[in-house]
């Protein structure tokens, strides 16, 4: 691993190159961050005006990022939501409960003013732990 035993993950998403950030990081303690993750797949929108879709959506972006390192929802120990309205918490805040309801991850939901495309509700990003540390720090 480059940069200290810093692993960074693309996802092959135009922004990630244009804007210079990976789609998820992992440290060589076992801590991996994956950057904020919205429902566009493939460029299209899933879920427009539904939060409820678009959190789902957005978070299983973020577990494909986790999935390339070998990691799994279960690995999920904090999550952000960030949402533009608040009346959008119950849907939003459902989606989560379906996914972590038996993992219960340290959470976080924010309401914020908008996102880069206002057809956006929500963004989510998470963090997981790998004990032990990296795989790529252990050798494997």
């Amino acid at each position: 691993m480059a940069g200290g035993g810093v692993r960074r993950i693309s996802s092959g998403a135009p922004w990630e190159e244009e804007f210079g950030y990976s789609r998820a990081v992992e440290l060589p303690n076992g801590l991996v961050l994956v950057a904020g993750c919205t429902s566009v797949v493939d460029g299209v929108i899933v879920g427009e005006g539904d939060p409820h879709t678009q959190a789902m959506t957005a978070f299983g972006v973020a577990f494909e990022a986790l999935k390339k390192i070998g990691l799994e929802r279960e690995d999920v120990v904090r999550t952000r939501m960030f949402l533009t309205h608040a009346r959008d918490v119950e849907a939003v805040g459902g989606a989560h409960k379906e996914l972590f309801g038996a993992i219960r991850p340290a959470a976080s939901l924010i309401i914020v003013s908008g996102f880069v495309d206002p057809r956006l509700v929500v963004e989510v990003e998470v963090e997981a732990y790998r004990p032990g540390g990296s795989r790529e720090a252990a050798g494997a």
